[in-house]
């Protein structure tokens, strides 16, 4: 019996309880990034903060490290048990949520975020890897998908659980209750998840390549970058997280300060919304993906090219509704659309590199994307934001909302680009 037979064999319940536990993982730290947008408003009054500085610690100073850790993360994670290293990420990300709890200034709360973003390094690109040895290439979209799930969940449950807690505490309080689980949560992991043998998989399509030894770092970032594929899809996904993420962090204090929400109101409804329709959205465009990516692989890119084509309209509305319940009513199509992307995405890159590098190969694109999406677009619209305060007052954060209609079409054209070479890309040809 060859390994990828035992592997399969054994995999078929227990990978969805794998990627199950590992959505759950995600889920809490997704929660753990969410909750700083989630409390951006009772945090801005209290610190005394601008809208540049609240962008810069829901986007640019996580992102940073988060982007740089994830390399010597993902070197190890392609070396020694993935599950592990996972684990103590896990840990180190919770303890520095609480952490965020106990700030009094700026700089405090920059530190704790620094280091829940040096700590989430270790998750993402870890689980992206052990998925590909649990999941075949064919199957891959629907299981980074349903992981991808904690995206929208962890938003969800940052809204509705830290927001109920902090309207009715405070926010400290809240960082205190949505951190601390997480060291409970990464017990568990270590405990229900078994290391699979690395490319068990993809032995007929690989060959000895399967199991060949993880290369070099400096060669993995070259032969990416090389890759006329994966460069195109990082680029993509990078303008895309620009975008999205620009909203997410920017959404409740839109919600609350332009539109007239109050804390509560955005907790309850708008956490519904971006779970509800981020599951719907998340999971789609993975069984899509996976469905149509077998008859032409362009479907690929051209899954994100219609959800983004299809969300223009929906942020000119955000920016038009005269109350937050309409413009709630609007925020659902970008919340569903504009997580079509990510699933497809991984999928191409998991399939187009061999086993041994792809924990590293999933760092890069997170590092391209995160460096890009959530380095850039929250300060871009704070930024822009506090520039058009002299002549817009509180509307002002309806101008960083309007700048962002550019970056939608630069996305959608990037995505028509990576079409064009997956279309070309033999080897994803012969993996898919």
């Amino acid at each position: 019996m060859t390994a990828a037979t035992t592997t399969a064999k054994a995999g078929k319940a227990y990978r969805y309880v794998v990627v199950g536990l590992l959505a759950i993982v995600y889920t809490f730290n997704f929660m753990d990034r969410q909750i700083m947008s989630t409390l951006a408003e009772p945090i801005r009054k209290d610190l005394g903060l601008s809208d540049t500085a609240l962008g810069a610690l829901g986007g640019l100073n996580f992102a940073i490290f988060y982007t740089t850790f994830g390399i010597p993360v993902a070197w190890l994670a392609d070396r020694y048990k993935r599950v592990w290293i996972m684990a103590a990420a896990c840990t180190v990300w919770s303890i520095f949520t609480a952490a965020c709890g106990r700030a009094t200034n700026f700089t405090q709360l920059a530190v704790a975020r620094i280091m829940v973003g040096a700590g989430e390094a270790g998750g993402s690109p870890p689980s992206y890897s052990l998925i590909s040895d649990y999941f075949p290439a064919k199957q891959r979209g629907t299981g980074l998908a349903l992981y991808s799930l904690g995206v929208p969940l962890g938003s969800m449950l940052g809204v509705l659980y830290g927001g109920h807690v902090a309207a009715a505490y405070n926010w400290r309080i809240a960082f205190y209750a949505v951190g601390l689980p997480g060291i409970v949560l990464a017990l568990i992991m270590l405990l229900v998840v078994r290391e699979p043998e690395r490319g068990a998989l993809d032995e007929m399509a690989l060959g000895a390549d399967a199991h060949a030894p993880a290369p070099p770092v400096g060669q993995v970032i070259t032969a990416f970058f090389a890759n006329r594929t994966l460069l195109c899809m990082a680029i993509a996904c990078g303008i895309s997280a620009f975008a999205g993420y620009a909203m997410l962090n920017w959404n409740p204090p839109m919600l609350m300060r332009v539109k007239g929400a109050t804390l509560k109101e955005v907790s309850t409804y708008y956490g519904w919304v971006i779970g509800g329709t981020g599951v719907v959205g998340t999971f789609a465009a993975g069984w899509l993906a996976d469905k149509l990516g077998q008859k032409d692989r362009r479907w690929y890119a051209w899954i994100p090219v219609i959800a983004f084509s299809l969300s223009l309209p929906a942020l000119a509305g955000m920016i038009w509704a005269p109350t937050w319940q309409i413009a709630l009513a609007f925020v659902a199509v970008p919340a569903l659309l504009n997580n079509m992307y990510l699933a497809p995405a991984l999928a191409v890159v998991q399939n187009a590199v061999p086993p041994g590098q792809r924990t590293m190969a999933g760092a890069i694109l997170l590092f391209v994307l995160n460096l890009i999406g959530l380095g850039g677009g929250p300060i871009f619209v704070g930024k822009v934001s506090d520039m058009a305060k002299p002549q817009f007052g509180d509307q002002s954060l309806l101008v960083g909302y309007a700048a962002l209609a550019p970056v939608i079409v630069i996305a959608i054209i990037a995505y028509l680009v990576a079409a064009s070479s997956i279309a070309r890309d033999k080897r994803l040809a012969a993996a898919i």
